[in-house]
């Protein structure tokens, strides 16, 4: 390449710069430009973890690649209108609305990243004093991201041209034919709101129904169905509008655990039933893990068939499901041994014989001696 051809294709002298030239130099500077851009944004990003407000980082985290496409939007639009100016004249029109359509693009991802982060911040970050639930953070999310989504379609609609009131109006028309058709979706979806707004539950709680056999926790409460994990570990997906149509038990929320048990000892243990009934309350009123500000209680119950029966009544102070299982095993065992060191036995069901003078051999129910304990349920 000779001097006078370099001087045509950089424009040095009287000559001007050729467009190919040009182009490479945009897109050269652009990735420059994009990438001082993010490298400020990175660093700025480490300064505002210090501050104690975490608002300004949902911001910078929001905007780092927005900013980055935006940045070569802009400098591709230029490169694209020299080479097109070139090439051909008319694509300026349509370049023109591939930018304005891309910045309304690129504006909509800046707006739902920045609700996206927002969730993140209101639930799970240590700045902030006072968290949100997720499942009210996800429904006000939700409708944010919908409402902008929405907003910005009928945006990109008027850029193009498209008249905004005839899409309205065609949508207010069509709203009612596909209202007929989608009713079991609409239901649904007004299943999910109902969700979010009465809050019978949330992301991680254990629920059941008596209606229907649905038992498990939640996993995910979505706009058309919610996933509950069973206990078997298998995925439980259910309609939002069947919530709106069923009782639904959250044993997530109980405030105690209870202990209802029943014990018979023998009938020939009468006579000290009364001094084991109130060793056994006694020990229940000073167990460290059962709450007696709620009602606690340690009665003879009825005259079973071949025991004398009595229940243990009481609450559990915790609710985890293992730890119950724990004290009330604790319970039953002290129960036992005071029943022991009283010389008693629990009763199970025997039969007696008795020999008449007629040498028949007749039956009795009435009477029982062992240590094995009679079936809770």
């Amino acid at each position: 390449m000779n001097w006078e051809t370099m001087q045509t294709h950089f424009g040095l002298g009287d000559t001007e710069m050729h467009w190919v030239v040009r182009v490479f130099l945009v897109v050269l500077g652009t990735l420059i430009v994009n990438f001082i851009a993010s490298r400020l944004l990175i660093r700025l990003n480490t300064q505002l973890e210090r501050t104690k407000t975490p608002w300004d980082n949902v911001l910078v985290i929001a905007a780092q690649k927005p900013i980055g496409v935006f940045i070569w939007l802009v400098g591709l639009s230029i490169a694209a209108e020299i080479s097109g100016t070139n090439i051909d004249p008319g694509l300026s029109s349509l370049i023109d609305s591939i930018r304005e359509v891309g910045v309304i693009v690129i504006l909509t991802w800046f707006i739902l990243r920045c609700i996206s982060q927002s969730e993140k911040a209101v639930t799970s970050s240590s700045k902030v004093k006072t968290k949100v639930d997720y499942t009210t953070a996800g429904a006000i999310s939700k409708l944010l991201r919908a409402s902008v989504i929405i907003t910005s379609a009928l945006v990109v609609l008027q850029t193009l041209g498209y008249s905004i009131s005839g899409v309205l109006a065609f949508g207010g028309i069509g709203g009612i034919a596909v209202g007929f058709a989608a009713k079991d979706l609409l239901a649904n979806f007004f299943g999910g709101l109902m969700v979010y707004l009465d809050r019978p539950f949330a992301i991680g709680d254990w629920i059941r129904s008596p209606d229907q056999n649905i038992e498990g926790t939640v996993e995910h409460i979505g706009w058309r169905q919610t996933r509950i994990r069973t206990f078997e570990k298998r995925p439980l997906y259910v309609p939002n509008s069947t919530f709106s149509l069923i009782s639904v038990e959250n044993p997530s929320r109980m405030t105690h655990r209870r202990i209802n048990e029943t014990i018979g000892v023998r009938y020939s243990d009468f006579s000290i039933l009364p001094d084991i009934l109130k060793d056994i309350k006694e020990m229940v009123a000073n167990h460290e893990d059962l709450d007696t500000q709620q009602v606690y209680m340690v009665n003879f119950n009825q005259f079973g068939p071949s025991s004398l029966d009595f229940f243990i009544y009481t609450y559990t102070k915790t609710v985890d499901w293992r730890t119950y299982h724990n004290v009330k095993q604790d319970v039953l065992f002290k129960a036992m041994k005071i029943i022991e060191d009283h010389g008693a036995e629990v009763a199970f069901p025997t039969q007696t014989l008795h020999f008449g003078d007629d040498g028949q051999i007749h039956f009795a129910n009435n009477e029982s001696a062992s240590n094995q304990s009679t079936p809770d349920k």
